[in-house]
């Protein structure tokens, strides 16, 4: 059994990540205790000893190691890990940000999380005061502490973004900047040797980065499981639609796990305008590539902002017959007016679900709405932080099919990576 006791890693909270990182934490804890438990019942299995002189024995050799020891809890106990590290952060009067990292963190493997697109009021302070944050903001408090965990002499630093800054910004037309190419370069300038993402918009991003590696995550499994809850995917007459043609390879994914028929929707769009809101989407003209009439139909896409083009994707769907539409969204931005907008074509029978994660922080102003679903990603990147920490291969966690298909033959099991 491959198992490695985390006394070098650590996780760091940005100014508006807390919850996902705290969640991220929490399966940390409960992975690896679940780990330990089967690594003492092995050993008192095998060398016939009682499970508390296992436990005595490992922190024996684990208070052998910790040169600083000076008191100890419990010697027949299991010793819970702590994961995250404090760090303080500071926004001066002229919107300047500082971080400072309270805990040593030299020698340690380091994993900073930042939720670029959180827009809701923050705390920075600590004094009451709560600042809504840009995503310029985001991102400078993320330098920020880059550099103060590498100049407190950290062994390596990770960057856990979800929702990757810029990346609607990965090709050039005209004399446009590759900002989403800029990001990637700069914190790999800094000296980060790995970012890990969500469902990043463009995998070209990645050919930006030279010594930084990048881990591309999907949500396609907790999309499936939470999505079998609504309907019952052998008997419905399910149909996968990809809403545009950059959606093709996502929503081929899926309807190559479900074994279900794929269409497309094609669009014409007027680039010279810009969507501010669901109303002024830049689509012309809409036409389907496949049938939906009478049909459920499900469609997946990496992000929403305004929402204009999903709202007209689904009312035309509508509009050609299908029986029902359920959409997957891996990262929920809804900006502007977007849930009151989503809110208004739930009310008009344009859609029946839409299905989120919380790579994206929201409250109640989206959680309590009937139509909003919420999957929870954060075990995945607990799961794969904790592999690339162990040295092991992340295969089975980008390249989800098989774990997606034993839970299709199995609904009620709630086995998932837990090896």
């Amino acid at each position: 059994m491959h198992f490695s006791r985390p006394v070098n890693l650590g996780i760091i909270a940005c100014p508006g990540a807390d919850l996902f990182t705290d969640d991220i934490v929490r399966n940390l804890k409960k992975y690896y205790g679940r780990k330990h438990k089967k690594k003492v019942d092995l050993i008192s299995e095998i060398y016939g000893i009682e499970k508390k002189e296992v436990e005595r024995k490992i922190n024996f050799l684990t208070d052998i190691q910790n040169i600083n020891l000076k008191e100890c809890s419990d010697v027949e106990e299991y010793r819970e890990p702590e994961f995250k590290v404090p760090v303080k952060y500071t926004r001066f009067a002229n919107g300047e940000y500082k971080a400072g990292v309270i805990n040593s963190v030299r020698g340690m493997d380091v994993y900073i999380v930042q939720d670029v697109e959180n827009h809701y009021p923050i705390d920075i302070n600590g004094d009451g005061k709560k600042y809504n944050l840009s995503v310029n903001d985001h991102v400078f408090t993320l330098f920020a502490t880059i550099d103060a965990v590498i100049q407190s002499g950290a062994n390596s630093v990770s960057v856990v973004v979800p929702a990757y800054p810029y990346a609607r910004q990965h090709k050039r037309k005209g004399r446009e900047a590759l900002t989403a190419a800029l990001f990637g370069r700069i914190i790999e300038n800094m000296g980060v040797t790995r970012i890990i993402t969500l469902d990043i918009h463009s995998k070209e991003i990645e050919n930006c980065l030279n010594r930084c590696r990048m881990e591309d995550l999907h949500a396609s499994y907790q999309i499936i499981r939470t999505l079998i809850n609504f309907i019952d995917i052998e008997k419905s007459d399910l149909v996968i639609v990809a809403p545009d043609s950059g959606a093709v390879e996502r929503n081929k994914f899926f309807a190559g796990n479900l074994n279900k028929p794929l269409a497309m929707l094609y669009k014409e769009r007027d680039y010279t305008r810009i969507s501010s809101d669901a109303k002024t989407s830049n689509i012309t003209s809409m036409r389907l590539l496949g049938n939906v009439k009478g049909k459920v139909v499900f469609m997946a896409d990496d992000m929403v902002g305004t929402g204009g083009t999903m709202i007209k994707a689904m009312k035309h769907l509508r509009e050609l017959g299908a029986e029902k539409v359920i959409c997957a969204i891996s990262l929920p931005f809804f900006t502007g007016n977007a849930i009151n907008d989503f809110d208004d074509a739930y009310k008009k029978g344009y859609f029946d679900k839409i299905i989120g994660t919380n790579a994206v922080y929201h409250d109640d102003t989206l959680y309590g709405k009937e139509w909003y679903v919420n999957a929870t990603i954060s075990g995945l990147f607990a799961r794969v932080i904790s592999r690339l920490h162990q040295q092991r291969t992340l295969t089975p966690l980008i390249d989800n099919s098989e774990i997606i298909q034993i839970l299709l033959n199995s609904p009620q099991t709630e086995q998932f990576y837990e090896s």
